[in-house]
């Protein structure tokens, strides 16, 4: 078709009815319409003749090329009728587009009023990012509890048999959750950041390419493709089984590394309910690394229901197993160990709705970035470990009475002190999605936010510990001796969750903004540290040696996170800066690459 069979009338669509749409906003905007006469002249002369010219191009890309700033904008101000031509020059159908743009609303109001609309703006975005995070954090502070109530109700049932049985499924657990741990928390943070940013990206690419192409957007909730779900899932299911296999075969060894010889009185039940608890291993990493998936999404209701589900499973196993099969402590860990793979499957299929699991190929994986990002992490999650393990190494060298105590209060401390990390996870989450945004505004308040409901939430923690903990102790054991160690303990599991709070919120901070490098390296010099003074204070102080450790512990982390967040040239430098000079609405476009901060940036 000819170029010249393109008609007048056809050429000329958009200025016919301009005078008509002008009219009905002044209409709507009354008297107290915020644009001036002689901006609407202005633009409806630039409007008119820009139209004229865009009917006439032959291509999109020309098109969006010629027009104006203003004009080609994703959402115009104002309304403007289109007509899209195909490929051979045929006229489509004429689609009708009004949207408002904040941004370019600045550029259009009056000083006066700009400076209104934008106190307006910030006061609105402030209220629905601490509304956001609180609906976020409230099932995932539920979550966050339901799995260690579990693990204190097993920790209940076994203390009721013997406190040698209690010892040595305090010292299997926690070899248990040293391997585990060493790959299930860096899996788990990695994947909430990299989805999170995954699916900002893509929309922000999608509406870049117009995709909708001028047509109404479907909102039913279609499966996304993400390839850093597939790459989490897959690398779980791996991980799983090498955790099964490592506890399996070297359940004596890791024994023999905790402190517990083969002529012990807790090796042999220990050995047994490690092994039973391996099986476990990959239900384990799945879940956990789904879990961090649904955070991405900014789903923390899914988790939830799925832990209920599976965690209620096990709490009803419990006495059916060791005492109505009369298992013991085999029926315990087999219990756990069902009800971990309840969770895994729950989750798989809530997942399945939500995006296509498999990848589109095998090429489309990111196991570079997964495996980058996630060895800084690994080194930082081994440090961690290395000084809990040790702390429980040295209680377990006490003795069989003095390590059931330490049991007790570990699982009483570590139970109260995850409540705040759900806190942390969802800011976490926050961060990354509106970090890959531009939006360094809002990621200010998340932080500000988070750091002070922290700080209050490890308080009442406290204060409630203070006052309860005397009454539960009973819960988990009647040994006299166990007993009396475990109420001296009372100081180190009240007194440091501020501490502990703080430690958490910091990490959350930390993996939201991709500083895996720092935590890294901080956190092995402060392991250090910690180990050191772990390695002679329980030789002059005993069981309190090991606390004050650990308490030793926690409060270098959270000064390390104070530093970095001090700091104005690491990647919290915003933080330090007015982000309202220059900027409307604190909306700074910055294109993140998947890639780690340098330690010294």
């Amino acid at each position: 078709m000819a170029l010249t069979s393109l008609k007048v009338p056809t050429i000329s669509s958009g200025l016919t009815n301009r005078k008509r749409e002008w009219n009905k906003i002044n209409r709507s905007t009354g008297s107290n319409s915020l644009l001036n006469q002689s901006e609407i002249c202005k633009f409806r002369k630039e409007l008119g003749y820009i139209d004229g010219v865009r009917s006439c191009h032959l291509s999109a890309a020309h098109r969006n090329s010629l027009l104006s700033p203003l004009v080609a904008h994703r959402n115009p101000r104002f309304p403007v009728f289109r007509n899209q031509l195909s490929s051979d020059f045929g006229v489509e159908d004429v689609k009708e587009t009004l949207t408002l743009n904040e941004k370019d609303d600045a550029a259009l109001l009056s000083s006066s009023s700009t400076e209104n609309v934008n106190v307006r703006e910030v006061k609105v975005k402030s209220v629905d990012v601490k509304r956001e995070l609180i609906m976020l954090s409230l099932p995932a502070i539920a979550g966050q509890a339901i799995d260690p109530f579990a693990q204190l109700m097993e920790t209940a049932y076994i203390g009721r048999l013997s406190s040698v049985a209690l010892a040595s499924a305090g010292v299997s657990v926690s070899i248990f959750n040293v391997v585990s741990k060493l790959f299930n928390i860096p899996l788990f943070s990695v994947a909430t950041s990299f989805v999170a940013e995954d699916i900002s990206r893509n929309a922000i690419e999608n509406l870049s390419a117009g995709s909708t192409n001028g047509k109404i957007p479907n909102r039913v909730a279609e499966r996304k493709q993400l390839s850093s779900v597939s790459t989490a899932l897959l690398l779980a299911i791996l991980i799983g089984i090498f955790e099964a296999l490592a506890l399996s075969l070297g359940s004596g060894l890791f024994l023999k590394l905790m402190g517990v010889p083969s002529t012990s009185d807790m090796h042999v039940p220990a050995k047994h309910f490690l092994s039973l608890r391996a099986l476990g291993a990959p239900a384990v990493v799945v879940s956990l690394a789904l879990q961090g998936i649904f955070r991405g999404f900014k789903d923390t209701q899914t988790p939830v229901f799925c832990l209920g589900v599976g965690n209620l499973s096990s709490i009803l196993f419990f006495p059916l197993f060791m005492y109505g099969l009369r298992m013991g402590v085999t029926g315990a860990a087999l219990s756990t160990v069902l009800s971990q793979y309840i969770v895994a499957f729950l989750m798989i299929r809530y997942l399945n709705n939500k995006v296509v699991l498999l990848p589109p190929k095998m090429g489309a994986l990111q196991f570079g970035s997964y495996i980058k990002s996630g060895g800084f992490l690994i080194g930082r999650t081994l440090s961690v470990l290395i000084t809990m393990t040790l702390g429980t190494s040295m209680a377990a060298r006490q003795g069989s009475v003095p390590m059931a105590a330490h049991q007790i209060c570990m699982q009483v401390w570590l139970a109260v002190s995850l409540l705040t990390d759900a806190l942390a996870t969802s800011a976490q989450a926050m961060i990354a999605s509106y970090l890959s945004e531009g939006e360094l505004k809002t990621v200010k308040e998340i932080a500000n936010f988070v750091l002070k409901i922290g700080f209050v939430t490890g308080v009442l923690l406290a204060a409630i510990l203070g006052v309860s903990f005397g009454y539960l102790v009973p819960l988990f054991t009647q040994d006299d001796e166990v007993l009396g160690i475990v109420k001296t303990g009372v100081l180190f599991v009240s007194a440091s969750q501020p501490i502990n709070a703080l430690a958490f919120i910091f990490d959350g901070l930390h993996y939201g903004v991709s500083d895996f490098p720092y935590a890294a390296c901080s956190m092995m010099l402060l392991s250090a540290v910690s180990s050191a003074f772990l390695l002679f204070a329980p030789k002059v102080l005993g069981l309190q040696g090991v606390w004050l450790g650990l308490t030793l512990f926690m409060a270098l982390r959270m000064t390390a996170g104070f530093v970095r967040i001090l700091s104005k040239t690491g990647p919290w430098w915003f933080l330090h800066s007015d982000l309202e000079r220059g900027t409307s609405g604190a909306r700074i476009v910055a294109k993140r690459e998947r890639r780690s901060p340098s330690p010294g940036l």
